[in-house]
């Protein structure tokens, strides 16, 4: 039964060990070319050009950064990536060198030194990664890193009853063990941010996947902007 269990989870070689690729994906390298492969370049141009929407020289943290790939699909900005894991930190300074700035910290540290000091906090593929009360804690630090008409902009995958069962079936393989339905997320970010909004996107990968972006307003900001004209989402 032990067997079975992490066969599903992994790959079971015929004759050798069970492999847990999710394990494989700690590896910068085999992260950066599996993200490739399943199609996050459109993605991630899609993600930031409908949703992140940056402007030449904001100053943009990045919590769980990475290998930073996101970088790439960014104008001039001042990029700050922060990650608990020294090997994808050590990943993206070679990559990326002096073009940003790169941490092993904890966000709830860098807010205590720079409060107020961020346009646009991002959480790339990681809220779903957390349990409900260190999701909403990140919320909470987020806002305080935020200038006064800063925002919150995030992305993870999702459960919907529209989504294909392929889709579904990937996302239950997924190495995050937080799932959650839209509306679960965007109740958590609405016990902080008083503007929240969601957009459910299908189109980002070129595997059936659902993704939520979800995007909050500092307590200062009257209501968020409007997404790109282009987008292909629908609202959560």
């Amino acid at each position: 039964m032990m067997g079975q269990s992490l066969a599903r989870r992994g790959v079971l070689f015929p004759g050798g060990p069970i492999v847990d690729i999710r394990s494989l994906l700690q590896m910068p390298t085999l992260y950066s070319w599996f993200q490739r492969a399943v199609g996050s370049d459109h993605g991630r141009r899609v993600y930031v050009r409908d949703h992140v929407r940056p402007c030449a020289g904001d100053a943009i943290l990045d919590v769980g950064c990475g290998p930073a790939d996101v970088l790439e699909y960014l104008p001039a900005v001042c990029y700050h990536g922060i990650d608990l894991s020294e090997r994808y930190i050590d990943a993206a300074r070679r990559k990326y060198g002096d073009r940003a700035t790169f941490r092993v910290v904890d966000v709830a540290e860098l807010a205590a030194e720079s409060p107020r000091a961020f346009d646009i906090v991002l959480a790339n593929g990681l809220l779903h990664h957390l349990p409900d009360d260190a999701v909403t804690h990140l919320f909470r630090v987020a806002a305080i890193l935020l200038k006064p008409e800063g925002r919150f902009v995030s992305i993870d995958g999702c459960f919907t009853s529209e989504q294909s069962y392929l889709a579904r079936y990937f996302l239950s393989r997924d190495r995050g063990l937080h799932v959650r339905q839209p509306e679960e997320y965007l109740n958590l970010a609405r016990q902080v941010f008083p503007n929240v909004r969601g957009n459910i996107r299908h189109d980002l990968l070129r595997i059936p996947y659902t993704h939520l972006v979800m995007e909050a307003a500092a307590a200062s900001a009257s209501q968020l902007p409007l997404p790109h004209s282009t987008s292909q989402g629908r609202a959560a």
